[in-house]
Formats: C-alpha cells, sequence, structure tokens
C-alpha cells in the first residue's frame, strides 16, 4: 500500500519537479555568479545528481574526489561546447539516463576503477553542461554564471560524499535507498519524456 501511495506521489509530482533547463534564454534572468551558484538547486535533476555522485564517491570510488572533479571539469567542457555553438542531440534524455545510472551506483554500490568513474561521471557531466551552456549562450554575464554553477556543482558533491560518509559507517540501507529514489526520479523524467 505504500508503496502504491509513493508511486502516486511521485507520478504527480514529477510534472512539478520539472528539469530545471528549460531552454535557450529562459534561465538566468539575473545572470551573475551567484545565480549560477544556486542553479543547482533549482531542479530536482541537479540536485539529485550533483549529491548522488557525491554519495557515490563516498561509497565507492577511490580516490574519493576523483569522479566529482571529473564531473565539474566535463560540466564546464559541455557548457563551453554550447558557448561555441555545438548542438548536442539528446541532452535531457542523458540527463534523465544519469539520473537513472548514478541511483542505480549509489543503490547498489557499484566499484569502479577510477578510469571507469572518471569517464561515466565526465561522460554524464558533459549533457548537464550542455544544457546549461545553451541557456546561457550569447547572454550576457555566462561566464560568472558558469564559474557559480560550476562552485555550485562542487559544494553539493561535497555534501554528498559527507552524505555518504555518514550512510557508510550507519546504515546501508540508507545508501540503498537513496539511491533507488534517485534511479525512480531518473526512470520517470524518461517515462515522462517517453509519453
Amino acid at each position: 500500500m505504500i508503496v502504491k501511495r509513493l508511486g502516486a506521489a511521485l507520478a504527480l509530482a514529477v510534472p512539478a519537479l520539472a528539469l530545471a533547463h528549460t531552454g535557450a534564454g529562459d534561465a538566468h534572468t539575473h545572470a551573475n555568479f551567484a545565480s549560477g551558484l544556486l542553479h543547482p538547486l533549482g531542479g530536482a535533476d541537479h540536485l539529485a545528481a550533483m549529491v548522488a555522485v557525491g554519495v557515490w564517491s563516498a561509497l565507492a570510488v577511490r580516490p574519493v574526489w576523483v569522479a566529482p572533479l571529473a564531473f565539474v571539469a566535463m560540466l564546464v567542457l559541455g557548457a563551453l561546447a554550447a558557448f561555441a555553438g555545438w548542438q548536442v542531440p539528446a541532452v535531457e534524455r542523458m540527463i534523465a539516463a544519469s539520473l537513472l545510472a548514478v541511483g542505480l551506483l549509489v543503490a547498489l554500490r557499484v566499484r569502479l576503477p577510477a578510469a571507469a568513474a572518471v569517464a561515466l561521471t565526465g561522460a554524464f557531466a558533459f549533457f548537464h553542461g550542455a544544457a546549461h551552456g545553451t541557456e546561457l549562450a550569447g547572454g550576457t554575464g555566462a561566464w560568472p554564471v558558469l564559474a557559480g554553477m560550476a562552485l555550485g556543482t562542487a559544494l553539493l558533491h561535497a555534501a554528498g560524499i559527507g552524505l555518504g560518509e555518514w550512510v557508510l559507517r550507519r546504515r546501508r540501507w540508507l545508501g540503498a535507498l537513496a539511491g533507488a529514489a534517485v534511479a525512480l526520479l531518473g526512470s520517470a523524467l524518461l517515462l515522462r519524456m517517453a509519453l
């Protein structure tokens, strides 16, 4: 019964959770460093992805900083690609897929070699960055926003690492539950895009 209610609540919440990147020109109306810093908090997809990468890093990636660093670097690279006019296909689908994948990595505590963790998180981060770069391209203040976004992302990764360390020491089932929730969000977003 609880699972059905949770599923119904999630289905109702998905439109409200909406993706934080809505298209070129309609985001970051107050383009400055602070808006970029706060932007990762503006959508469930951002918040879940950034924190989940940190949690997974704490639980299963060594050295712990390698996946978050790759994520931030490739997020910036993806934004720069969009600034340069590259049209990156399937951005929103890949962002949703990143939630599904990273959620499963957290839930199952999948251990990957550092190079594989870097490649996986970096690939997904490129799409996150491309979405932001498309929104910011041509806008005034794009560089300060991007700098703030990179710092905001790194801070959320650090929060995820702290949360992951706490979960690792205390309750293994909490990590599995959190990962499943992120994967469920990714699945719901993918389903919503397919409908």
